[in-house]
């Protein structure tokens, strides 16, 4: 995040960046060692981020490109890249008065008890779920706020929520046995300089979508697992949707939607036809060795020779590696843990 210096030179959090959040495969600490590897064996405008997940290759590559192609199926990242990435102008000022205005909030008037009924004691204490709540609520009925501006607020709603969620890194279970304490403080995000570049941000089925649009580098980082991201975010969708369905289980999720293929044992064939349908002069996947967890959910789905198989089907490839121990939430710790990219220059 964003720091200040005080007068006793103590940092102080100011705004959240686009990293600065939990997100299950980031690869915000590898990001540079991609975008190396991207620069040193591509070449082109154009960047078609098609899994782009928590955002932070298309963050690292917006100097490389300009023009750059941004899409996610969930809700809530698609707010998250408006916020970011979008070149609508807004007013900075209008913004930080709804801050200070959000930070006095100490209870709901406007909102009714859907979010503490829901999530009070449990990711949240009641009382930071009543402020959340509120907050949402006073930012869904304001009509002066351009879409820029809305999906700040809201992005900042998510992320200041996340910073303080009694979780262990996604919202399939929350830690219990716990005293849950009034933590919450509303933050603005800082939206990112995209100035003078071309953005496009979709909502899409990844497998449809590459077949309307043409980059000259897309950039592939699919799910890996059986473990569905709108399963294990669903509160913060909930919090970017706000439409208060019936929630149930342990975790107090809504109805799955969405269900990504990736995730099942279809993932090959499917992967193998988002390949041939690319309309891009270099394809770019990132994926790791995650095939001998103990636990079924955390395996992957596409094995390293399905991969080059689709990859080596469309072009020449090169296979890049690097030691990296990935985000865990669980106990597992496996050895020999590696990153790869795969760089495909099309024919």
């Amino acid at each position: 995040m964003e720091e200040i210096m005080t007068n006793k030179d103590i940092p102080v959090i100011e705004k959240f960046n686009l990293e600065n959040r939990r997100y299950i495969g980031s690869k915000a600490k590898i990001s540079q060692w991609i975008k190396n590897l991207m620069e040193e064996n591509t070449t082109g405008e154009t960047l078609f981020d098609v899994f782009a997940g928590t955002g932070i290759i298309s963050k690292e590559l917006l100097d490389r490109y300009n023009h750059i192609i941004i899409n996610d199926f969930l809700y809530s990242n698609n707010i998250i890249y408006k916020a970011f990435f979008s070149n609508e102008s807004y007013d900075e000022k209008k913004l930080d008065l709804k801050c200070e205005e959000f930070n006095q909030i100490k209870s709901n008037s406007l909102d009714d008890d859907y979010f503490v009924n829901n999530y009070g004691n449990k990711f949240f204490s009641q009382k930071d779920c009543r402020i959340i709540g509120e907050i949402r609520e006073k930012i869904e009925r304001d009509k002066e706020l351009n879409e820029k501006e809305r999906g700040i607020l809201i992005t900042s709603l998510m992320y200041s929520a996340d910073k303080i969620a009694n979780t262990v890194g996604h919202y399939d279970a929350y830690r219990k046995k716990i005293d849950l304490k009034d933590r919450f403080e509303f933050k603005l995000i800082k939206p990112l300089d995209t100035q003078g570049k071309k953005i496009e941000i979709y909502r899409e089925d990844a497998n449809k979508l590459v077949k309307e649009v043409k980059s000259d580098v897309a950039f592939i980082d699919p799910p890996y697992n059986s473990r569905q991201y709108e399963r294990f975010y669903h509160l913060l969708e909930g919090i970017a949707k706000w439409d208060k369905p019936e929630l149930s289980g342990v975790a107090m999720k809504p109805e799955p939607e969405n269900i990504s293929e990736y995730c099942k044992v279809s993932a090959p064939q499917v992967f193998d036809d988002l390949i041939s349908n690319l309309d891009t002069k270099y394809i770019v996947v990132t994926y790791n060795n995650t095939y001998n967890s103990k636990s079924n959910s955390s395996r992957n789905k596409i094995t390293h020779d399905q991969i080059l198989d689709s990859l080596n089907k469309v072009g020449t490839t090169k296979v890049f590696e690097k030691d990296y121990r990935f985000f865990n939430a669980g106990k597992t710790d496996l050895k020999g843990h590696k990153e790869f990219v795969f760089i495909t220059e099309v024919r």
